[in-house]
């Protein structure tokens, strides 16, 4: 339990390096470029992991790293951000909170995971506790921001669950996976970001600086970090810490941008960081004892040897 729980530790820098994305985003890059911001994110970053690596993927691992990199970069980023921009009062903040759920469902089938009723409460708390922290009274639905939204939680689920199930390629780490999925992602988005929104606007210096952040510890040290962390825990598990990114985003606004925090809202972290930390717990526990199990499972009595091979050793 002990390396699964440092291990799992290091997972959480992830999400809650990804609840900064909305402040840098909105107070040190172009206004309404969503894909241009995606594309910046992930490419630089794959091709920096790339450059350490230096590794490509080999045979099949061709089009399994392009549809990961399809889910967890392209599309994950696309309809994230169209859910952000078209759901005002964090809305999609709360959409994206099912992700625990979702991967736990598709956990069920495609590995054999199962997270229990104990997670599955704790991630219906983790949904209201977000709900508490980022919904406003003024929030308004919009059906494509909606389902943008849930098709975002769920098509990440898919992703994780899928990194968790192919594994990597026998002497390839995290670093190179990562570049991987990174660059795949990147390099589909540029000609989606080219063709919605037209060629980049002009740089300033901030906005260079705050594309630096974004690609670097932002995206390619912490989704390291993630998928490193997938290769180690149960999916459902790592799924949960995402519940940490709405939380990391709030409180940064409280520092940085003076927002107020009510007591609700107060409660809400609460539930949201208890849910987190009890969903992944439970997630782990579980595929520890599933282990043990299996490692002092009795190993079958040989079959008996025929008629002929009895006689011949006198038996």
């Amino acid at each position: 339990m002990l390396p699964n729980l440092r291990t799992l530790a290091l997972t959480a820098l992830a999400p809650l390096a990804w609840g900064s994305t909305y402040l840098v985003t909105t107070e040190y890059l172009p206004p309404d470029r969503p894909l241009l911001t995606a594309t910046l994110r992930a490419l630089p970053a794959g091709l920096l992991l790339l450059a350490f690596a230096r590794r490509l993927p080999k045979g099949g691992w061709w089009w399994r790293v392009l549809l990961l990199g399809s889910l967890n970069i392209t599309l994950f980023l696309a309809l994230l951000f169209v859910a952000a921009y078209r759901l005002p009062g964090g809305v999609a903040g709360v959409l994206g909170a099912i992700q625990p759920l979702v991967a736990a469902g598709l956990a069920v089938p495609l590995l054999g995971e199962r997270a229990g009723g104990r997670a599955v409460l704790a991630g219906v708390a983790g949904v209201f506790g977000v709900a508490l922290v980022v919904l406003k009274a003024t929030a308004q639905l919009d059906t494509v921001g909606v389902l943008a939204g849930l098709a975002g939680a769920g098509v990440m689920a898919l992703g994780t669950v899928l990194t968790k199930r192919w594994g990597r390629p026998e002497g390839v780490g995290p670093l190179a996976m990562t570049g991987w999925q990174l660059t795949a992602g990147g390099l589909l988005l540029v000609p989606i970001a080219l063709l919605v929104e037209g060629a980049p606007p002009a740089l300033t210096g901030v906005n260079l600086l705050g594309y630096l952040y974004l690609a670097v510890p932002n995206t390619a040290v912490a989704y390291w970090l993630f998928f490193r962390g997938v290769g180690k825990l149960p999916a459902s598990s790592v799924a949960f810490l995402g519940l940490l990114s709405p939380v990391s985003a709030t409180v940064l606004g409280w520092v940085f941008l003076h927002q107020s925090l009510t007591a609700l809202q107060m409660l809400g972290m609460g539930i949201a960081l208890g849910s987190t930390v009890a969903g992944a717990l439970f997630a782990v526990r579980r595929g520890s004892a599933g282990r043990v199990v299996a490692e002092v499972q009795p190993a079958p009595a040989p079959a008996p040897a025929p008629a002929r091979v009895r006689a011949r050793l006198g038996s």
